[in-house]
């Protein structure tokens, strides 16, 4: 099997120059994914390539590929995604994956950017203060999540538990989602991504199906996202997560 045209071209778009060392060592494997990664999957759907290249790096972080993350944080910062852009994406993580598995996450970010010249640290992007945190958290989360199932998540939690609801309205939302860089209905794209690739989150990954969808990201977008992860994260997550969404979307559309 040869290494078709568009696969050829498109790898050389993201990797100028690079011949991969594996491509020497196991070429048939690579014939296999390079034409499955960036040819075949590519075809289904309107996915822009840093929209794409975001998700996938977002992926990674969830499933702790940190090798393939550098090599193709390299690839997105060449394809145009901007040094913000990748930063909110790991920072983002923190509140999804934890900071333990973010950890390496952010000294390889910090390492390939300052390898391409980029001055660190880069401009703040929080819009809030640890005095409107919790109400500018709270209105985001109602604005992604729906007015009326936070106020029930608050309303059905037990006292012992109100506290984790405002963590979450406070930190996850008012800490995280605020922020400028990447605009909501993106970062629900990334959080969508990490919760796939975490496996064993299925119910949250229902949560923010039904929450791309609330900010536009409807069900043609997440399988187009879905689809342009299977390559890095393999079809059993891929699989549960269309489940999911399967079960999310088309009882919505039944209603």
């Amino acid at each position: 099997m040869a290494i078709s045209d568009a696969a050829r071209r498109n790898h050389e778009e993201l990797f100028p120059g690079h011949v991969s060392t594996l491509a020497r060592t196991d070429p048939e494997l690579v014939e296999v994914f390079d034409n499955f990664a960036f040819d075949e999957v590519l075809r289904h759907g309107n996915l822009d390539a840093r929209t794409r290249l975001i998700v996938q790096l977002a992926a990674m972080i969830g499933c702790q590929a940190v090798s393939e993350y550098r090599v193709m944080l390299g690839a997105a910062l060449t394809a145009g995604v901007t040094p913000v852009q990748v930063e909110e994406i790991v920072y983002q993580a923190v509140p999804y994956v934890g900071m333990a598995k973010v950890f390496d996450f952010l000294h390889v970010t910090n390492e390939v950017l300052t390898e391409r010249g980029v001055e660190l640290p880069l401009p703040g992007q929080s819009t809030t203060t640890p005095e409107t945190r919790a109400e500018r958290g709270l209105a985001v989360q109602k604005q992604i999540v729906g007015a009326e199932r936070v106020d029930a998540l608050y309303a059905s939690a037990p006292e012992d538990e109100q506290h984790i609801q405002r963590l979450l309205s406070a930190n996850c939302f008012g800490d995280h989602l605020t922020r400028t860089g990447l605009d909501v209905p993106a970062r629900e794209l990334l959080t969508f991504a990490m919760l796939v690739s975490l496996g064993g989150c299925e119910p949250q990954v229902k949560g923010h199906v039904a929450a791309n969808l609330n900010v536009g990201n409807d069900r043609n977008r997440l399988i187009t996202v879905l689809t342009a992860l299977i390559p890095f994260i393999g079809y059993p997550r891929t699989l549960n997560a269309l489940r999911v969404l399967d079960e999310a979307t088309l009882t919505r559309e039944d209603q």
